[in-house]
């Protein structure tokens, strides 16, 4: 499967853009386990036109996490063209336009998800984001606004005139949101139905090896973009593609190996966002990470109650999943040293996006 010069082989898993997930930690973890291709957070090209400081810093890419592409969202085609001069200059392997998130504050400024209402405006922003862009561009969105309003076949076709390489598909409507069952057969029709020369990137509802397995045997996508079910789980790309490749399902990662994720991937939110806002934001990806395991809900207590890194690794490095009981605190003057091994001492990226100047 390819887009454009880039070449995925067979099969390839992409790890979707989501907010408040998909930062540059959260994606260097994904592609040591198996990531094919990596999404940055959407970023408005609002924020990026009127230089908005957390905008900017969303443009952060890392090279070892290559081939990584960029999502901007907005709804006025102008404002959109300028955003993706400032995108462009960056040198990300691709730019993603988001035509596909359901939030309201999002919806209401005929962006997203919002477009799927107007058509004309989806294409007129494509079309200019193709013209500025000068290298490939492609396309998340959903089945339609809502059931009465399904239109993806059509517009996977307008899109694919437009100049877009890829196009993914989140088999959802709008009003659908996440609730319900995502709708694969609605991938299998625009494979067979749409008469499209791009590749089709599946998306909802990819939660598990078996479930990425099936979507690629029901649907015929080319490619499949995990999203939820990557959250506190980067192994899955590792384990799908395991799965596929024998048939095996594989073990749950140990505890010991778990916390050595979560120990690294606490420090690279630090090294990013500066201490006290990567504790901060760390602390939405623990309850991934810590499913299944016993006492996990009181674990995740004593780590809110914890505002600096030093303080998070030594909750964690007390912690014992076998043990009968937890500790209802854990006494500072007890608390170990923390291994490098565990995360203490990372590679520092080869290199980081430079914020280019306001167009």
């Amino acid at each position: 499967m390819r887009i454009a010069h880039l070449d995925f082989g067979d099969r390839p898993l992409f790890l979707a853009p989501m907010e408040d997930v998909s930062d540059p930690p959260f994606r260097i973890l994904c592609k040591r386990y198996g990531a094919d291709m990596l999404y940055t957070e959407f970023i408005s090209s609002g924020g990026l036109v009127y230089d908005a400081d957390d905008s900017h810093r969303k443009l952060d890419i890392y090279e070892e996490e290559r081939p990584v592409g960029i999502q901007i969202f907005g709804g006025e085609v102008e404002q959109v063209r300028e955003a993706t001069r400032i995108v462009d200059a960056v040198g990300p392997d691709l730019i993603d336009i988001n035509f596909g998130c359901p939030v309201k504050k999002v919806v209401c400024q005929d962006a997203g998800a919002g477009i799927l209402r107007n058509l004309p405006k989806m294409e007129a922003i494509t079309r200019a984001v193709v013209e500025e862009a000068t290298r490939p561009v492609t396309v998340k969105t959903r089945l339609g606004w809502d059931d009465g309003s399904i239109r993806i076949l059509e517009v996977a076709r307008m899109l694919e005139d437009c100049g877009v390489q890829a196009l993914a598909v989140h088999a959802r409507t709008r009003k659908q949101m996440y609730r319900g069952e995502a709708r694969w057969h609605w991938l299998r029709r625009i494979k067979e139905e749409g008469r499209l020369r791009i590749p089709l990137i599946g998306n909802g509802d990819a939660t598990t090896p078996e479930k990425i397995k099936a979507m690629f045997d029901e649907t015929g996508v080319d490619a499949v973009m995990i999203g939820r079910g990557a959250i506190g789980n980067p192994w899955i790309f590792r384990d799908a593609k395991r799965y596929m490749a024998t048939g095996e399902v594989p073990p749950p990662p140990s505890w010991e190996e778990r916390l050595a994720v979560v120990c690294e991937h606490l420090t690279l939110k630090c090294e990013w966002l500066g201490e006290r806002k990567g504790v901060l934001e760390m602390r939405r990806m623990y309850g991934g990470y810590f499913k299944g395991f016993r006492h996990a809900s009181r674990l995740r207590m004593l780590i809110m109650d914890e505002t600096t890194r030093q303080g998070v690794l030594d909750v964690l490095l007390n912690f014992d999943p076998n043990a009968p009981d937890v500790q209802v605190s854990v006494p500072r003057a007890v608390r170990k040293a923390i291994p490098a091994a565990l995360g203490a001492t990372l590679p520092t990226p080869s290199r980081v996006a430079e914020r280019p100047a306001a167009l």
